[in-house]
């Protein structure tokens, strides 16, 4: 199964550490080798990495982790294909357009009969895989309910928390999503969150021989998440999401959560 993380911060801090761990689980620690990207957000543009190559031997990888990229949003994804063939086009995240912001997507699980189920219109697919598909419906739906005009964030994502519902009974389908301001996380399966404030101490990786004090480059004031389907640190307490659970983060806070209705999964390989 593919492995998602995300980040939400208050100032613009970079996620080297958190990657660090989770790109030594694509092709090394872990089986996730068919693929990896990251997404960054700065003010309203965004750049984005992505690589068809496993994480823990891809260059590319090896370059977002010794470059500082300063984000107070970030989308990542690690890949196990079981959908679609291994090609940058089905390499998450996935990002489009909408109400003039980037909205970034990137998915953990595998969904049945997708493409009967989630007809899309307006978001046309470039890739194969059923993830992308999913995200197309989404905005597809965005688009139909709220026309033009983006709505405040507590209708907009409770309304894609409802979409995500929806999905849910076709797989599994854990979830990340962000337009830049926000970050969205819907839990199917498994998503843990955790996060740092004052005062800071220190953390140590699971997948690699790293420990950070991060009260050497924080200030008291810092406020910052970080999302991963699986803790990213052995010494620290992450919170576990529950099946049909929701939380949205903005500049590091918890702003919304939810609980929708618990739909065990179809049965699935993944």
């Amino acid at each position: 199964m593919c492995e998602l993380l995300a980040m939400s911060a208050n100032v613009p801090t970079d996620i080297c550490f958190s990657f660090s761990g989770l790109m030594q689980r694509g092709g090394n620690t872990g089986p996730h080798k068919d693929g990896w990207g990251i997404t960054f957000y700065e003010g309203k543009g965004c750049r984005s990495f992505k690589d068809p190559l496993p994480s823990a031997h891809s260059p590319i990888a090896t370059l977002v982790t010794e470059y500082p990229i300063k984000s107070e949003a970030v989308i990542c994804h690690i890949r196990q294909a079981n959908s679609g063939e291994i090609c940058l086009e089905n390499t998450h995240p996935f990002t489009r357009q909408m109400w003039g912001k980037n909205w970034t997507y990137a998915h953990n699980g595998q969904l049945k009969d997708f493409s009967n189920e989630l007809p899309v219109k307006y978001h046309i697919p470039i890739g194969t895989t059923d993830s992308e598909h999913a995200f197309c419906w989404i905005l597809d739906q965005l688009h139909s309910k709220f026309a033009q005009q983006q709505p405040a964030d507590d209708v907009l994502f409770s309304f894609v928390a409802q979409l995500c519902e929806r999905i849910h009974q076709l797989g599994v389908f854990n979830l990340l999503v962000s337009d830049g301001d926000c970050v969205f996380a819907f839990c199917s399966t498994k998503l843990h969150w955790i996060t740092r404030r004052a005062p800071f101490g220190e953390a140590s990786l699971i997948d690699a021989e790293m420990v950070v004090d991060f009260q050497q480059v924080t200030t008291d004031k810092d406020v910052v998440t970080v999302i991963a389907t699986q803790p990213l640190t052995d010494d620290e307490t992450w919170h576990k999401m529950q099946p049909g659970q929701w939380q949205l983060f903005r500049l590091g806070e918890s702003i919304a959560q939810g609980q929708t209705q618990a739909i065990s999964p179809a049965p699935s390989s993944v």
